[in-house]
């Protein structure tokens, strides 16, 4: 895993590696200068104009070492120094010094004319960091809001200018297309809100003290594969299908058979051992065709889940997918939920029952796992004023619940009894589509079925479905890719992470 450390974290990191490798702060700007380049000779030819805006704190310095290397690297570069109310740091001094004549450098004191970076095919925003405490406020807004306004690729050093490394952000913020993050991503990546500001990230190395960020401590985290390689199981010669689990999914009703279809599908793909689906008697044809190696459990009534089927042989249970929220299933989900007081995985219209009926949440077995999307997430906890308390309310009703609180979407955050919360990095737009949460249901159940733990369950199910559906992608792309392309992945995801 990927430790998410907050502004004031990352501060110490930098004096923590200057301190104790020893090393100059101004030897340690150069190695990030270095790490920024490296990434972006590989994505920007040499043959754009480069404009680089710098502030006149380390931010800035970079911006200069920046500078100097890539005129050495054989780009055209040209520097525009804001000079607002920062007064120059040490660093900043030492690389305005070190920049070659061959590198044209400007001063803006005062309100930029709108064609004042004309002619830059990339501009690079060195304003400000991750130490930013307040809002951009004059000349240095008026730049940003000028450099937004152009049709430049624009790349920032570290954070976008204006944007709060974790805590919400107000005035005017640089508007990135890439952002390339020194050592570490920030807690403002992975909100929704920033998307605009933030573009494409990227970490680079630049060699901060991993005995600072292995002692530091944080509840955010970032899933990687080097994580989830660990916490796989392996299959070994003599194992047998027993070993594996048997899961258990509610699922379907008249119309919505697709969901049990995709569920089942998907938790066969993940390795469960046996895989019953309890469905209603008009899907029994639809299932036993489309799914052979589900068994099927037939609810009495034609159309919808309205019974409880013996429980004692399921080692995990998944329910909600297209099973309706009418009275009877509602009273159905709760002798589920009486009845099976191990944890289970509950979605969709399950979360839909359990929003209109909050009284029934004290129902939910501990350490179930919930994976609403945002919708449903906002029914489950009501309105939120930003992304930062939308976590935050992900954070206390996984602490609530004693439950894992998988909310679905670009960057989905897995938020665990404890407290701590891992985001998702895999997936993409062409994801969002009918089904793929029915698919995410049925892998986190079959991942509980196996024996993983629910919050392993979580992170592996939600890290594979993304992945599957790059992999998917690859092929099909965005538009046209389907869940069914998805579920085909999975074999490949599981491979991947073998």
């Amino acid at each position: 895993m990927i430790k998410i450390l907050s502004a004031d974290q990352i501060k110490a990191l930098d004096a923590y590696t200057i301190a104790h490798e020893p090393i100059a702060s101004i030897d340690l700007m150069e190695r990030a200068c270095r790490a920024f380049c490296s990434w972006f000779s590989q994505h920007i030819d040499d043959s754009k104009k480069i404009g680089i805006v710098c502030g006149t704190g380390n931010n800035g310095g970079d911006g200069l070492g920046i500078a100097r290397l890539l005129c050495e690297w054989g780009y055209t570069v040209k520097v525009w120094i804001v000079r607002g109310s920062v007064t120059e740091s040490d660093d900043f001094k030492k690389n305005l010094e070190r920049l070659p004549k061959e590198v044209e450098v400007a001063q803006i004191a005062s309100a930029p004319a709108d064609n004042q970076f004309a002619g830059c095919n990339v501009l690079i925003d060195a304003l400000f960091g991750s130490g930013l405490s307040r809002p951009v406020e004059g000349i240095y807004a008026r730049v940003v809001e000028t450099i937004n306004q152009t049709e430049a690729t624009r790349i920032s050093v570290d954070i976008p200018s204006g944007l709060f490394a974790d805590k919400p952000s107000s005035g005017i913020v640089f508007k990135a297309h890439h952002t390339v993050s020194f050592q570490l991503p920030k807690l403002a990546f992975f909100m929704p809100a920033n998307h605009p500001f933030v573009g494409a990230w990227k970490t680079v190395d630049i060699g901060l003290s991993k005995e600072f960020i292995n002692q530091a401590k944080t509840s955010n985290y970032l899933l990687s594969k080097k994580y989830l390689k660990k916490i796989l199981k392996i299959r070994s010669t003599f194992d047998h299908k027993g070993v594996f689990g048997h899961a258990l999914l509610i699922v379907g009703s008249y119309g919505k058979m697709g969901a049990a279809v995709l569920a089942s599908l998907a938790a066969l793909r993940s390795g469960t051992g046996l895989l019953t689906a309890h469905i209603p008697k008009q899907g029994y044809a639809i299932l036993q065709s489309s799914v052979p190696e589900a068994m099927v459990s037939v609810d009495e009534d034609d159309a919808s889940f309205t019974r409880v089927p013996e429980l004692g042989a399921y080692n995990a249970v998944g329910v909600g997918p297209g099973i309706g929220t009418n009275t009877t299933v509602t009273k159905a989900l709760v002798q589920l939920m009486e009845q099976y007081r191990r944890p289970m995985v509950l979605d969709a219209d399950a979360l839909n029952i359990l929003s209109a009926n909050p009284a029934l949440q004290a129902l939910i077995p501990e350490g179930s796992i919930l994976t609403p999307h945002p919708g449903e997430f906002k029914r489950l906890v009501g309105e939120w004023k930003n992304d930062f308390d939308r976590l935050e309310r992900q954070r206390k009703l996984a602490i609530d619940l004693k439950s894992v609180i998988l909310v679905k979407g670009a960057y989905s955050s897995i938020a665990t009894p404890s407290g701590e919360v891992f985001f998702n990095n895999t997936g993409n737009p062409g994801m969002a589509k009918g089904g793929s949460g029915d698919a995410l249901t049925g892998m986190v159940t079959a991942l509980l079925a196996r024996g993983y733990s629910s919050v392993e369950a979580a992170q592996l199910g939600c890290w594979l479905h993304g992945l599957a559906g790059d992999l998917a992608m690859q092929e099909k792309g965005a538009e046209g890719l389907i869940t069914s392309d998805l579920i085909e992945k999975i074999p490949d995801a599981l491979k991947a992470v073998q």
